[in-house]
């Protein structure tokens, strides 16, 4: 378990300093298509890394609004309260915030920095739908994320993702309104790299999105089995979520690797680059390390 952490953060970092590197050399483009106008090299790099550093610190609470998410108490949530505080009890972890959103479509997530400033959200969908077995499972789950640091690494994700959009935007808006007058040719190239950059960067971004997801949520079904002690409790609930999952009022690509199942509407791009590892597979994972109980 703990050599699999390890191998995930590693290989997490190395994908992230991959996507940086493919962000130098789409403002290394960008500075030699505006004629070896290099401020737009340094640009690109210092908006990216600026924009994903207060990301960092703010991304949390951007994706519980865009969740719309809503803090409850245990008086207002007794079931959910009752099931998280057991488990952090087991595993000794801080009592993360409580989140609910209402919707009907089955789903929750964990985000935050660290354990100490963690916060879960499910959905309403998601109450109705799980005994208190399998609600174990997926609250273990989502904690799984927070004690293997997964929302910190998440959040730079999101951030990153985020970046990638608004330069993609930026890209386009200079293509078309930034080069008139100017040497036809050149304008000619800065229009092409505008609707490249624009195309290709979300599906970079999402490629960076869905390698670093899948591999981080086998390990969370991986350490919500041995939290438990049941990983036919979370097969079951993934079982669920596979008949009656639904994608959410409020889904939204940037944060989709948040959730512990895919909240989007299914077509050909959500499935090239998902976020999620197929359930069929997640629970033929967890009926193996059941066996090894």
């Amino acid at each position: 378990m703990y050599s699999a952490i390890a191998r995930n953060k590693r290989n997490t970092w190395f994908i992230l300093g991959g996507f940086i590197v493919a962000l130098g050399l789409i403002g290394l483009a960008a500075g030699w298509l505006a004629g070896s106008n290099w401020w737009i090299t340094a640009f690109v790099l210092i908006f990216a890394a600026g924009y994903a550093t207060v990301q960092y610190f703010v991304a949390d609470k951007e994706a519980l609004a865009l969740a719309g998410a809503v803090p409850v108490t245990q008086a207002e949530a007794p079931r959910f309260h009752r099931l998280v505080e057991n488990l952090c009890i087991t595993t000794g972890t801080p009592m993360p915030k409580l989140y609910v959103v209402e919707d009907a479509a089955p789903n929750a997530f964990a985000t935050g920095r660290t354990p100490d400033e963690a916060a879960i959200t499910v959905t309403t969908g998601l109450f109705e739908l799980m005994t208190d077995r399998e609600l174990e499972g997926v609250l273990g789950h989502e904690l799984g994320h927070i004690r293997n640091y997964d929302i910190r690494v998440s959040l730079i994700v999101f951030g990153l993702v985020v970046a990638v959009g608004l330069l993609a935007d930026i890209a386009m808006r200079v293509a078309f309104f930034g080069r008139r007058g100017g040497n036809g040719q050149a304008q000619i190239f800065f229009v092409l790299f505008g609707v490249v950059a624009a195309i290709v960067a979300p599906i970079l971004a999402g490629a960076v999105q869905s390698a670093i997801s899948r591999q981080r949520e086998y390990l969370a079904d991986a350490t919500s089995a041995m939290t438990t002690r049941d990983p036919d409790g979370l097969a079951s609930a993934l079982q669920k979520l596979g008949e009656h999952g639904q994608p959410l009022q409020k889904a939204n690509t940037s944060m989709a690797h948040l959730w512990i199942a895919d909240p989007l509407r299914p077509g050909m791009l959500t499935r090239m680059f998902s976020t999620h590892p197929s359930i069929p597979d997640r629970i033929a994972r967890l009926q193996k390390i059941g066996g090894e109980f």
